[in-house]
């Protein structure tokens, strides 16, 4: 049987007689991110990672990888047609007096369409990639442009727009491109003075740290805004108690990916107590926070944490409908997909897979999740494979 990138990594580890602190440290990563990655909780490493690790352990990185190294493109998926556009804009400088600056007041609603968009397209990442490079541009004259108490509203609005490219840059083979997004918002963020902008802009961050398997990092970002904001939230606005909130789940989800599951759910009970002083129907931009979110994060822990008799069970409680974002939609069923996979039932994992597909095509299109769950199905039972087939071909994972 094929081993997984998982077993073999700590195959090749125990030979060369190292602990998982040792390799850790020699790639730029924590013991617990080595173990994860050994337990196959989170997905093989990306080339320059491997190639790292390989070195590491003095092994060629065909050995390391196996049958993955045939597949490991595929799964990490493709690169957005439009990706040249948005690294032009977010790389190419502004300066004062080359343009001249949009009004504050334009630039939010242009802002605040673009994300609207975002959440109720079907192919939201090349509709962001329409309006990102203009938006990216004028924002940073703005930032540049304007003085005073106008010009604090500026980076905030600026550290917002970066926020939104962040987004669409996710799952992209972009990662030096990302993380300078990341940084320059939380720049933009502080110079504004706005606490929301900080929360978004930290949020944001958060991610970052947490998907590269730097979860001491990550969890003490997210400890930190938390702390920073809690004296502000008795008498917040709902959009920043809503930032606060995904803050807070941010801390669970860390926490989950590290395999601490008493912390993970104690953060999301925070969250969950969060969520409840919210306005019905309220609906955070950016994060997704809301009252219906909270049971779609339930699930993500659940999974996360190797649950997946629970993951299923919190599903239940989830019409995934009733999301208000297509992608965030989107993102909940591939969970769900992972979960049923977990319990072998190929089936349920299909048609998760394929009302995700129907939510949002360019979510599961681009998500290294679904990719490598769709590449399982087409090996597995031959109940799964025709469904599988058919999502391979939409993805294109096969032609």
């Amino acid at each position: 049987m094929e081993l997984t990138f998982g077993q073999r990594l700590k195959l090749y580890r125990e030979r060369a007689g190292k602990t998982r602190a040792v390799v850790g440290g020699l790639v730029g990563r924590s013991a617990e991110w080595v173990k994860a990655v050994e337990n196959d909780r989170i997905l093989p490493p990306r080339v320059h990672m491997l190639d790292r690790i390989a070195r590491a352990l003095k092994v060629d990185v065909s050995a390391l990888v196996g049958e993955l190294s045939d597949r490991s493109a595929v799964v990490n998926g493709p690169e957005h047609s439009a990706l040249a556009s948005v690294r032009d804009a977010v790389n190419r400088l502004a300066l004062p007096g080359a343009a001249t600056a949009p009004p504050l007041a334009q630039l939010s609603e242009r802002l605040a369409a673009a994300w609207r968009a975002r959440h109720e397209s079907s192919d939201h990442r090349t509709v962001l990639a329409t309006v990102l490079p203009n938006l990216v541009r004028d924002a940073q004259l703005a930032a540049l442009t304007y003085e005073g108490d106008d010009r604090r509203r500026a980076h905030a609005l600026l550290a917002e727009t970066l926020g939104l490219a962040q987004m669409y840059l996710a799952y992209q083979p972009a990662a030096e491109l990302i993380w300078r997004v990341a940084d320059r918002s939380m720049m933009a963020a502080q110079e504004s003075g706005d606490p929301e902008a900080v929360a978004r802009a930290g949020w944001f961050l958060c991610q970052l740290h947490r998907d590269s398997g730097d979860w001491d990092t990550a969890t003490t970002v997210v400890l930190d805004l938390i702390s920073a904001l809690e004296a502000r939230t008795a008498a917040a606005s709902p959009n920043l108690l809503a930032l606060w909130g995904a803050l807070h789940f941010e801390a669970a989800y860390v926490a989950a990916r590290a395999g601490e599951e008493g912390r993970a759910w104690r953060y999301w009970d925070l969250a969950d107590d969060v969520s409840r002083r919210l306005p019905q129907g309220f609906y955070q931009q950016q994060t997704s926070f809301s009252r219906i979110i909270m049971a779609a994060h339930a699930v993500t822990l659940a999974v996360e944490l190797q649950k997946p008799g629970e993951a299923l069970r919190q599903a239940n409680r989830v019409d995934p409908a009733g999301v208000p974002s297509r992608p965030r939609r989107a993102r909940h069923l591939i969970e769900v997909a992972r979960a049923h996979l977990a319990r072998n039932d190929t089936g349920s994992a299909v048609e998760a897979l394929r009302q995700a597909y129907d939510a949002a095509p360019e979510t599961i299109r681009f998500n290294g999740y679904a990719r490598q769950i769709t590449l399982d199905l087409l090996d597995g039972p031959r109940s799964a494979r025709n469904g599988a087939r058919d999502l391979a071909l939409k993805v294109g994972l096969a032609s």
